[in-house]
């Protein structure tokens, strides 16, 4: 089913009450399986870039995700040994040799639904949710999660333990998105519709939502968000985990202080050295 009439007819099935899916299963039932099918070849997805360089969000994706959930029932399934409890419109979803995506063994999970491009490694254990798109050459790390619609790009290091928030609801709000040559440090939390524009390096720690304030030392300003326009860290921006002393009488006495992240600088030669050590490094066990 072509996209438009597929998104025709999510948005048709979504006005739908629970006892009418319940109901009509046998009829929505296939619609939902070329839906997903069609998100994990990542002919379809939960927001996309534009000419411009602005993205689009596509609110009837996250729409077709929520369907999937409210139509399907709640049942055991096996992967082999492998035992699980999910509604039974989802599920998880495996790759052949010739998708060219390393998915090495040790808990790891990516569920159906999910686009994973040519030369995406997954290190044990991750997970990648429904709806996520992760791009050509990325670098899953350990104990990684990326929330459903996160939009991954190209070449892109998802270091151990980095927390990639997903959103479902409501329809219209952006998802984390996180474009190409990107680094994001170990530990780091991106949420609530993060931009990280191409060729930014987070440092390890780095936390960042929607409103977070980031204070770039550079060009002597101050980054803010919204909750309807999320924060963006600029292209190439170094940014290090800091500390904004607190301006009370108490704060003062005791030298109390809000955590915030900071721009040091901008990428250089040394930094992209550094960086293409790692994927050559990387390339070489891929």
């Amino acid at each position: 089913m072509q996209p438009e009439l597929l998104r025709a007819e999510i948005v048709r099935w979504s006005s739908c009450s629970a006892e009418e899916l319940q109901a009509r299963r046998e009829e929505v039932l296939p619609i939902l399986a070329q839906f997903v099918e069609a998100l994990s070849a990542g002919r379809i997805r939960a927001a996309e870039p534009t000419p411009e360089g602005s993205w689009q969000t596509h609110s009837w994706v996250k729409q077709g995700i929520l369907l999937c959930f409210r139509a399907g029932r709640l049942r055991l399934q096996r992967l082999g040994a492998w035992r699980f409890t999910d509604v039974d419109t989802l599920g998880l979803r495996w790759f052949t040799p010739a998708e060219r995506v390393r998915l090495v063994p040790g808990g790891s999970a990516v569920r159906r639904g999910a686009y994973l491009a040519p030369g995406v490694v997954c290190m044990p254990p991750m997970y990648i949710n429904i709806g996520a798109y992760v791009d050509e050459g990325t670098m899953v790390d350990s104990h990684v999660l990326v929330g459903s619609c996160a939009q991954i790009g190209k070449r892109v290091h998802l270091s151990a333990a980095a927390q990639i928030g997903g959103v479902l609801e409501p329809p219209a709000a952006r998802p984390v998105i996180v474009e190409d040559d990107a680094f994001i440090g170990a530990n780091c939390g991106l949420f609530e519709g993060v931009l990280v524009r191409r060729r930014a390096v987070l440092a390890a720690g780095v936390q960042l939502t929607a409103t977070t304030p980031v204070y770039d030392l550079v060009y002597e300003r101050i980054l803010r968000g919204t909750p309807e326009a999320p924060l963006e860290i600029p292209e190439a921006a170094v940014v290090v985990p800091g500390i904004r002393l607190l301006d009370s009488p108490f704060a003062r006495a005791h030298g109390v202080g809000l955590a915030t992240p900071i721009i040091v600088k901008y990428r250089d030669a040394q930094t992209d050295a550094r960086a293409a050590l790692e994927a050559s490094l990387r390339a070489m066990f891929s």
